[in-house]
């Protein structure tokens, strides 16, 4: 059977979807969620990952994950040989998963592990859509962009993409943990001239050393008034757990630290300021429930992609964002006294986030992808120039009595 028979075949029915995702928590995530969401609509989903993403906590039940081998290419040439073997290799083991599971589509998600995938889908005359969750589109993405069919984008500016392709181009957003995005319909957490401040801190998976030498002593430069209403939650690497705590004892700040914290979104849901990076995950949680924070893009991030994440939060005036090199105590007391000198900024901050969320990234990103093999093309939202705009391109805005109560 061809594969445009099989489309036929399976237009309007349950059918197949391919998500392939290289091996970190930021490629998965919105991975994982699209599969959720496929899954519900009543599609069967496999998942094409390496051996650490098919670790990766949160991974829907019953989705299989299927390891392939994805070569790496960093700086030297001469390790380009395996990486280019391995690559040829997993887009042969991905010809045979297509084979047996006739998927209508292969999404990717970044990273080296999802070249593979969609060498063999477009290879195959599969329909393809690729997602970028940061501002700059990935390596792999910028690759693929000429090859696949749509092209899916978290912001309205994105780096690194050329011009030709704008076509392609559908703003989705980044799809965010369900659990997560439940806190958007709570409000911003009540704050009086006297109750406590929460802090949350964190710097991605495995914490970030910068934090933990900087943020206790920049909130212990706040003035008496502030200082003594803080109670923090820090994520810490765990060699550096006892020597952040013995700074915040010093400086008798309350502060409970951990190196992991399962209760993440209750702990979101009681913030009113987060410090950390500028990851794409992290800014798509910020912004889909509204919290006001302070972004310290990691400085080695490829093409600085976690700077130009925070643009669009900061140009609302949801975030402030330090480089890493003005990264010190003296700045962060001197950006948190902006934000929370009064409850009305930090409130004003808050809405500033939530009017960046897209909180329906994930049913527009599935929309896209069931509408590839199958009906015409829709339009999400279509950031391209001069391009068409369907019913379904309208740019979601947010309930007034939300805005109204937020900027109240």
């Amino acid at each position: 059977m061809t594969h445009a028979t099989r489309q036929r075949a399976r237009s309007g029915a349950s059918r197949h979807f391919v998500l392939a995702a290289g091996g970190t928590g930021g490629h998965l995530i919105p991975a994982f969620a699209l599969a959720s969401e496929l899954e519900a609509r009543g599609h069967h989903v496999a998942l094409v990952t390496d051996e650490r993403g098919s670790n990766i906590p949160g991974r829907p039940e019953g989705l299989t994950a299927h390891v392939l081998p994805a070569g790496r290419f960093g700086r030297n040439p001469v390790k380009w040989i395996g990486g280019i073997r391995a690559v040829f290799e997993g887009r042969s083991m991905a010809l045979r998963l297509f084979d047996a599971f006739e998927p209508s589509a292969v999404i990717g998600f970044g990273g080296y592990p999802a070249l593979p995938a969609l060498l063999a889908a477009t290879s195959a005359k599969v329909p393809t859509v690729i997602h970028e969750q940061n501002a700059v589109l990935g390596r792999v993405n910028r690759l693929l962009a000429g090859r696949v069919d749509a092209i899916a984008t978290s912001y309205r500016q994105v780096d690194r993409l050329k011009p030709k392709h704008a076509r392609k181009v559908h703003l989705t957003g980044n799809p965010v943990r369900e659990e997560v995005l439940a806190l958007r319909d709570m409000d911003f957490p009540a704050l009086t001239e006297e109750g406590l401040l929460r802090v949350l801190v964190t710097g991605g998976s495995q914490g970030a050393r910068v934090l933990s030498e900087i943020v206790p002593d920049g909130l212990a430069m706040l003035p008496p008034a502030l200082r003594s209403r803080l109670q923090v939650t820090q994520q810490c690497r765990p060699e550096d757990l006892e020597a952040v705590r013995a700074r915040y004892a010093a400086h008798d700040i309350p502060a409970e630290l951990g190196t992991y914290f399962e209760d993440m979104h209750e702990r979101l849901a009681d913030t009113h300021l987060f410090i950390g990076r500028a990851g794409a995950s992290t800014i798509a949680e910020l912004t889909g429930v509204g919290r006001p924070a302070i972004l310290v893009p990691l400085a080695i991030a490829t093409d600085d992609h976690q700077a130009a994440n925070t643009r669009e939060i900061v140009k609302a005036g949801g975030a402030r964002m330090i480089r890493q090199e003005k990264f010190t105590a003296k700045e962060l007391a001197k950006q948190i006294q902006a934000l929370a000198q009064n409850p009305a900024s930090l409130g004003n901050a808050a809405h500033g986030a939530f009017n960046c969320g897209r909180p329906d990234a994930t049913k527009d990103l599935a929309d896209l992808v069931e509408s590839l093999g199958g009906i015409d093309l829709m339009d999400v939202i279509r950031v391209g120039e001069s391009a068409p705009r369907g019913a379904a391109a309208a740019v979601r805005t947010q309930p007034s009595t939300r805005d109204e109560d937020m900027a109240a």
